[in-house]
């Protein structure tokens, strides 16, 4: 099964591009601010210039290195990202698989509490207990809070997805041999559940991304003296037509780790559930 999935998203040549992209600008984002000439928090004597062989990307109006401000900002971006997907997917699989297998009155109640957590203004959340914490650690509960609040969709996939097979074959013989509930759960139903969860899980990683960009673009996200992508952004806004560079270049770096994340999305729910061609009944 695992050939047959990665035959097919190797077919899928946006997808496969995308991945290479998303690999190199994570690779960069996360290790490259050690090897980049200047620090991110580092003044330079070049203020307000362009880009040049000795700043690629220019500087700023203290005369910070835009490139090595880009990469801490994606390392930071990035860092939320994978906070928030590893959140909300154990989140997530956890409540939707407990609802579908158990169903009834469990079920009941876990698909209303739900409904409640749907109920509940995501950006309004985030920020007002965002805004409460402002230290060096204000994008890792920025990043758990979004966690917190965006698995709902992925628990309602999960539980479609194991009220469907747990009336099959092969888990009626599992109960018949006398396995356990969450030996059936984990052995059995979530191997089988396990490209939705992955597709749904690419896709929050590239809604977290734009989360954290529009909370931290409208100040209640990462604050200074560290930076992110939509800091960034955000403080370049203001010089984007006299200095475009120091809005342009951290907006292109969203653009395309979002894309590349929708590209390898994609290609994993192609992979994984392959489309008929059409005229197939």
């Amino acid at each position: 099964m695992t050939r047959i999935v990665a035959r097919r998203f190797l077919r899928h040549r946006p997808a496969v591009a995308g991945l290479v992209v998303l690999v190199i600008l994570v690779l960069g984002a996360l290790v490259g601010g050690r090897w980049w000439t200047y620090d991110y928090a580092e003044i330079t004597t070049e203020s307000s210039t362009g880009p040049s062989l000795s700043h690629p990307f220019g500087t700023d109006g203290p005369g910070h290195d835009v490139l090595a401000q880009v990469l801490r900002g994606s390392q930071r971006s990035v860092q939320i990202m994978l906070v928030v997907a590893l959140v909300s997917t154990t989140i997530g699989v956890m409540v939707g698989a407990v609802a579908g297998y158990y169903r009834g009155a469990v079920d009941a109640v876990l698909m209303r509490f739900v409904d409640l957590m749907l109920t509940l203004p995501l950006l309004a959340v985030v920020a007002v207990v965002a805004k409460g914490v402002q230290d060096a650690k204000s994008w890792l509960l920025l990043a758990l809070v979004l966690g917190l609040l965006t698995w709902t969709g992925l628990a309602r996939i999960v539980r479609a997805e194991f009220l469907a097979l747990r009336e099959r074959e092969f888990v009626e013989a599992a109960r018949a041999i006398g396995a356990s509930h969450t030996r059936i759960i984990v052995r059995h139903l979530l191997p089988n559940a396990m490209g939705s969860i992955i597709v749904s899980a690419t896709l929050t990683m590239a809604a977290a991304i734009l989360l954290e960009t529009a909370l931290t673009f409208l100040g209640f996200g990462v604050q200074s003296p560290d930076t992110s992508l939509g800091k960034l952004v955000a403080d370049g806004q203001t010089a984007a037509t006299t200095r475009p560079w120091l809005f342009y270049f951290p907006g292109l770096f969203i653009v395309v780790i979002v894309l590349c994340v929708n590209f390898v999305g994609e290609g994993l729910r192609d992979a994984f559930a392959p489309r008929r061609p059409r005229g197939e009944g």
